[in-house]
């Protein structure tokens, strides 16, 4: 459903609950991960770029990403008047971006707003082609590609350089699109978004596993050789009937941010992995044998919406060999987790590990009981 706008004489779109959820993530993380930034003495100013970001209004009262986004702006680089920041929209609609500009708030001293119309690919070559490193400059790249088409070779060097990457992956149009492309530039967008042939795309079937794979293969690949980590986080979106519509791929080199976005995704779908609507107290059920022992625990659970009894089951299947496991070395693993986060869950998690699993808390360590 859509209404026009007057003024402007353009379609405003609806937004759908998956889609206030993607807003919603998105601001939080913004919000969190601006003021990380900021207040590091390392960084000399923040860019942020939405080049694909629509109108920024829907007609049921939402604000989309860049409304949110610029007005957040406004307000936090008050407070760090010595430093800079750029944020940069762009959508090959003009109409839209003549709208978005009348809800912008003005630029200041420290802040630079910028609306563009135009493809959101060529504007990422033309950034591209200014980063000058030496400026201790951070970037947060929002990339929703239209019609489902990445085109890779634009965001190469936000993968390299320092920088954040936030990719939405419109895995069920994949799913639903790729088996019936017929014309040349259908099958075009499939390939030049997978980087395979489409004879390959289609062994994938409807194996969204399969596409998910592929896509964190190609961005691995295009890091290069760097020796420093690279961390992929992914969290599905799905709709009120529980279908899948889209992953969104939180890309960094710095773990920190990669950190902060988990907890932001678990926070902002209500202590859970995902919008999926599911069943939270996931029932035990028992291996059946001869003796039944805490090693026959196991819950229902689905990959698609993991609770923080998950997060408890994943660490007791990790450490389950040892009778002492440090916090230290347990907060480790789950910092490098694609999807589990440690931040803002230390104890919930470890209320679950004592609850379900007989841990006891000692001296920066959790005991198995009677181990003591």
């Amino acid at each position: 459903m859509m209404a026009i706008n007057k003024t402007t004489e353009i379609k405003i779109d609806t937004a759908k609950p998956h889609t206030i959820k993607k807003f919603e993530l998105i601001e939080k993380y913004v919000e969190a991960w601006t003021h990380k930034v900021l207040k590091g003495t390392k960084c000399n100013g923040l860019v942020f770029i939405d080049c694909m970001c629509n109108s920024g209004i829907y007609n049921n009262n939402i604000l989309g990403t860049p409304i949110r986004v610029a007005n957040y702006f406004a307000k936090i680089m008050e407070k760090y008047p010595t430093k800079k920041a750029w944020l940069l929209f762009n959508d090959l609609d003009s109409k839209k971006i003549e709208l978005l500009k009348t809800h912008l708030p003005d630029n200041t001293n420290n802040l630079h707003i910028e609306a563009r119309v135009g493809d959101g690919n060529e504007l990422l070559k033309d950034v591209a082609s200014k980063i000058d490193l030496k400026k201790n400059l951070h970037y947060l790249l929002i990339y929703d590609p239209y019609h489902a088409a990445v085109k890779w070779e634009a965001l190469l060097p936000f993968f390299r350089n320092w920088g954040e990457v936030i990719i939405n992956h419109m895995v069920s149009d994949t799913i639903r699109g790729a088996s019936q492309a017929k014309s040349e530039s259908a099958i075009e967008k499939y390939e030049q978004t997978y980087l395979s042939n489409i004879e390959e795309l289609l062994t994938f079937g409807n194996d969204r596993s399969a596409y998910e794979k592929r896509i964190r293969e190609i961005i691995t690949a295009l890091r290069g050789t760097s020796s420093k980590p690279y961390y992929i986080a992914s969290f599905p979106f799905f709709n009120t009937t529980n279908a899948l519509i889209y992953n969104l791929l939180h890309c960094s080199g710095n773990i920190e941010g990669f950190k902060l976005f988990k907890s932001t995704a678990w926070k902002t779908f209500g202590d859970k992995s995902s919008s999926k609507t599911a069943n939270a107290n996931m029932q035990l059920v028992l291996d059946v044998g001869d003796d039944i022992s805490v090693d026959e625990l196991k819950t229902v659970k689905d990959e698609n919406c993991y609770f923080v009894k998950d997060i408890a089951e994943y660490l007791y299947a990790k450490f389950k060999e040892y009778s002492e496991i440090p916090l230290e070395d347990m907060w480790r693993v789950l910092d490098e987790h694609p999807i589990f986060p440690s931040d803002g869950y230390r104890n919930e998690i470890k209320k679950e590990l004592k609850n379900i699993y007989g841990y006891v808390e000692s001296k920066q360590t959790l005991v198995k009981r009677g181990a003591i």
